[in-house]
């Protein structure tokens, strides 16, 4: 198509254009991904003792390319170990921007409607709750397994009710320090631990709650429930995206859209979706 265009000793074509743009693309979603963490240091770490080792060996110090080809092989291992979040995370990704998830449900979606639970017992407890100034942390289960978060909790797999969750967020309930998980149409395990996100966007006012709503949401699908303890508003997190302030209709029309609506719709009287470095206090 176009004929390579030599520089000095480089021959460049239009392949190699492509390859260096792809990789730029790749290491700037990388970049995206662990900004504001630990593991960008990490990967800057070993990116320097990478580009080190190509020094060293392209200079011909066989010792010091000995030494760090031996820490080089090992690197690969090293980095899945200490990047499973992050991979995890950029996989997940990758997997919603596929159309593999809407094609599955489009072929289960009449199964899924047959096995449609009800999100009055979540509405109207968070409401009661809310009224109270009553923290609350529930987690709806989507195509990521949340067995790990509920392995962490006291495992439950109870039918749903109001009453059962305004008795597990009591203030005065062993279990009501942590997260609610809910899979399947049933309490799967209260008390559970999230993983806190680590954006450093996210705002001073959003407490514990709200953060480890934001980090479950940021390497799974799940839609989570926040009632916030200081303020008593209800909050729905999905992607990392904040929707706060709801009322009880709107918090209704969100849990059924998210959960079950194959095409996300906007209903009318709903707070618009903002990410969390775009919440006010």
């Amino acid at each position: 198509m176009f004929p390579p265009v030599s520089i000095g000793f480089l021959r460049i074509g239009w392949i190699d254009v492509v390859d260096v743009l792809l990789v730029t693309v790749l290491f700037y979603q990388i970049y995206k991904l662990l900004t504001g963490s630990v593991a960008l240091r990490i990967f800057l770490g070993f990116l320097s003792i990478y580009l080190l080792y190509l020094v060293v060996k392209a200079a011909g110090m066989e010792l010091l390319t000995t030494i760090l080809g031996q820490f080089m092989s090992v690197g690969v291992l090293a980095g899945i170990i200490l990047f499973q979040q992050e991979i995890r995370r950029f996989l997940l990704n990758i997997g919603k921007a596929t159309s593999l998830e809407r094609v599955r449900m489009f072929s289960w979606r009449r199964e899924q409607q047959q096995q449609r639970m009800s999100v009055t017992p979540f509405v109207e407890a968070a409401k009661s709750l809310a009224g109270k100034n009553t923290g609350a942390l529930i987690a709806f289960q989507q195509a990521s397994d949340l067995k790990f978060y509920a392995e962490s909790g006291d495992l439950l797999d109870a039918a749903v009710s109001k009453r059962l969750l305004l008795s597990i967020f009591n203030k005065t309930s062993p279990l009501h320090d942590g997260a609610v998980i809910v899979a399947d149409g049933r309490i799967k395990a209260a008390r559970c631990i999230l993983p806190v996100s680590e954006n450093p966007d996210v705002p001073a006012s959003m407490g514990l709650r709200h953060r480890a709503a934001i980090g479950l949401s940021e390497v799974t699908d799940s839609v989570v429930l926040v009632v916030s303890e200081e303020t008593g508003q209800m909050s729905i997190v999905r992607g990392g995206e904040v929707y706060r302030n709801l009322s009880g209709q709107d918090l209704r029309a969100k849990l059924n859209e998210f959960l079950f609506d194959a095409m996300p719709r906007t209903g009318a009287g709903t707070a618009p979706a903002r990410s969390a470095a775009e919440v006010a206090a």
